[in-house]
Formats: structure tokens, C-alpha cells, sequence
């Protein structure tokens, strides 16, 4: 009969769950959101970079493409060049344009052709014309995605004493590069070639081209 009545004293003081449990079960449950979320931070930041770089592949193959298709016989030596104007840092980035308004770069000047750039979608353009028109398209494409994306087309000249700008059998690059920000300040391995003069860590992509 004790017995019986100790149980029932138990069963009396035993009620609902405890505070300290809950806290517990609150504290064990915000360790697993910050966990989510700091995974969720980290999978943007990673989305962001593939993007941008595969962006930023697919405009350095079409480039190529367009400097193999402009590229002709030299009249020096044996072999293709292209135009010295591919090489103009005015012909990328918009340089060669101004736009009146406070919007991005794509929405300045990639919605409609400015009248500086010529229309040579109908192949009706010299070569010099044709490489301003590429490097239009380039541009734009390069900023449909990332604007902060940058785009330099340069020529490593094996042959600096003849009249060419890029001589027969030299490498052409093709560099787009974009400023990247570091995961819960973490720094980055950065390719010395992406940061050439740049101020803030940057990444890049570059295509190297022998025509």
C-alpha cells in the first residue's frame, strides 16, 4: 500500500515537459538552422562563381570562333592574321561609347546598337569594321550575366620588327575577368595572371589562340 502511494505522489509532480528541455531542444535546433543557412551561403557564393565562369568560357569560344573567321592570309609571312583593331582596348568594354544614364552597361548600350558601332550582322563591313562589331557582341555577352565582367584581347608578337600588329604564328589571349569577394574571410588562392594591376582579388578566365 506504500508502495502504491509513493507512485501516485510521482505521477503528481510529473507534469508537461520542463523548462531546461526546452531550451535544450531550442538551443540543439538553432545549431541546425545556422548550420542550413551558412550551407545556403556558401552554395549561393559557389552558384554565383560557376556561373560567371562558364559565362564567361562560352564568350572567350565565341571570340575565338570570330577571330578565326575575320582572320586572313598575312602579306608578309606564311600564315592568318587578323586585324590590328581586335587588339584596341577601345573596342572592348564599351570604351569607344558613352551613355547618359545611371543604368548598367548592358542596358546602356546591348539593348539597341548604338549608331557608333557598325551593323555588320549583314557581313557588309571592312575587317576594321568587323572588329569593332565583335567586340561589341563580345562585350555585351560578357555582361549579360556578371556586369562587373571585363574583357582584354591581346597579342603576344613573335615578330615585333615587321608592319603587322600581330604576326603570323603569335598567340592571341583572350582574358575576361570579374572581382570575387572571400567566404567568411577565408582568402582565396588567386591566379597571378587575374590580377595583374588590379587593386582587389579577381578571377578570370583566359583562352589562348593560335591562328
Amino acid at each position: 500500500m506504500a508502495i502504491s502511494i509513493t507512485n501516485q505522489h510521482k505521477s503528481l509532480r510529473q507534469h508537461g515537459v520542463g523548462m531546461i528541455e526546452v531550451l535544450v531542444t531550442l538551443f540543439i535546433l538553432s545549431i541546425g538552422i545556422l548550420g542550413v543557412a551558412s550551407l545556403q551561403f556558401i552554395s549561393s557564393f559557389s552558384n554565383s562563381d560557376a556561373l560567371n565562369r562558364s559565362q564567361s568560357v562560352m564568350v572567350a569560344q565565341q571570340l575565338s570562333e570570330r577571330l578565326r573567321a575575320s582572320a586572313r592570309m598575312s602579306l608578309i609571312g606564311d600564315g592568318l592574321v587578323v586585324d590590328p583593331n581586335y587588339f584596341n582596348t577601345d573596342v572592348y568594354n564599351f570604351n569607344n561609347l558613352s551613355c547618359n544614364s545611371s543604368a548598367t552597361d548592358y542596358n546602356c548600350f546591348c539593348l539597341t546598337r548604338p549608331a557608333a558601332i557598325p551593323n555588320c550582322a549583314g557581313g557588309q563591313c571592312s575587317a576594321s569594321q568587323f572588329a569593332v562589331y565583335d567586340g561589341y557582341e563580345a562585350s555585351c555577352s560578357a555582361v549579360s550575366s556578371n556586369p562587373t565582367v571585363k574583357l582584354n584581347v591581346t597579342c603576344q608578337d613573335n615578330n615585333v620588327l615587321d608592319a603587322e600588329a600581330c604576326s603570323t604564328g603569335s598567340r592571341v589571349s583572350i582574358l575576361l575577368s570579374w572581382p570575387v569577394e572571400n567566404w567568411k574571410n577565408i582568402d582565396r588562392a588567386l591566379n597571378a595572371e587575374c590580377n595583374v594591376d588590379e587593386s582587389e582579388p579577381h578571377d578570370c578566365v583566359k583562352l589562348d589562340v593560335l591562328l
